[in-house]
């Protein structure tokens, strides 16, 4: 009986391991960003909160396709990842996760995004999401290894998931979308950058082809740095302009708009370390603060 018992134990935190290995090939704090911009879009384009199914609906079928996607991504890059000291303990390069367990799993789970999205929810959300899973699998990925062209164009998929939530939410493209893509489009490009510098000699094990990595004297980087946020300050502050949140959000997107430049400048002008890391830092306070505030804010349509 105690033989079996400890049998039986062993096999359920061997099989409870299994889960969470495969969950995090999802990247669930990736995914759960997502979700906030996702939800962002979907509130600021509804008409009424009423539709909660609706909305719950939403966010189960972009999150599935989202972890599926970045599965399927680390999946393409299991080879690079491995030479990287930040990314050689995931699932896939440490060998606790099978290449071919990862590339059903994505598979699966993205295919079951895409028909909850196109079933449940309207044909144009389940579209847009295809073009990101699309766009990031097979322009994006394949694209670091080739040209610094990568962080813009794979800032194209990860703006994306607000006009998500507000193709579901109407069922029609309009231009404040365009606005809320537009701003997490120019938000990515600092970030990227700041994390690009931070780990650019990891980056350059693995042949990625960020901007910082090509181009060591960092006057590129920083003069990228600074025109995105730049357009950023003055791209956050039309949803005021154009009716869709009011001037609280304003004054808090001009506020964050000031501070994020900054420290842009600020990394431009030294180029250490210490200024990546606090422009790093600040672009994961700006995202989620000015769009808190947007929905707060909210004018109803």
């Amino acid at each position: 009986m105690t033989f079996r018992t400890e049998t039986l134990d062993v096999a359920l935190i061997e099989g409870y391991r299994r889960v969470l290995n495969f969950l995090e090939l999802t990247k669930p704090r990736v995914v759960l960003m997502v979700l906030v911009t996702t939800f962002v879009g979907f509130y600021l384009g509804s008409e009424s909160m009423s539709g909660y199914l609706h909305l719950i609906e939403t966010l189960i079928g972009t999150a599935l396709a989202a972890g599926g996607t970045l599965t399927l991504n680390q999946f393409m890059e299991r080879d690079a990842d491995a030479l990287m000291v930040r990314t050689r303990k995931r699932p896939l390069p440490d060998g606790r996760i099978q290449p071919i367990e990862a590339l059903f799993f994505g598979i699966l789970v993205t295919a079951a995004g895409l028909l909850v999205l196109g079933f449940t929810v309207n044909t144009l959300s389940a579209m847009v999401t295809a073009f990101i899973t699309v766009s990031y699998l097979f322009v994006y990925t394949p694209l670091k290894q080739k040209s610094s062209l990568c962080g813009v164009v794979g800032a194209v998929p990860g703006a994306l998931p607000p006009v998500i939530g507000w193709t579901a939410a109407r069922g029609e493209f309009g231009l404040e979308a365009w606005v809320l893509f537009a701003i997490l489009f120019l938000w990515q490009i600092p970030h990227t950058l700041a994390i690009a510098r931070l780990y650019r000699d990891d980056f350059a094990k693995a042949g990625i082809q960020f901007l910082p990595v090509i181009q060591r004297d960092e006057g590129s980087t920083g003069r990228q740095i600074i025109m995105h946020s730049l357009a950023l300050l003055v791209v956050s502050l039309l949803p005021t302009l154009l009716g869709l949140a009011g001037s609280i959000y304003f004054l808090v997107a001009l506020s964050l708009g000031a501070g994020f430049l900054a420290c842009g400048v600020s990394l431009a002008i030294s180029q250490s370390l210490a200024t990546a890391r606090r422009l790093l830092f600040a672009s994961l306070i700006y995202l989620p603060v000015l769009l808190v505030v947007m929905a707060l804010d909210r004018v109803p349509l």
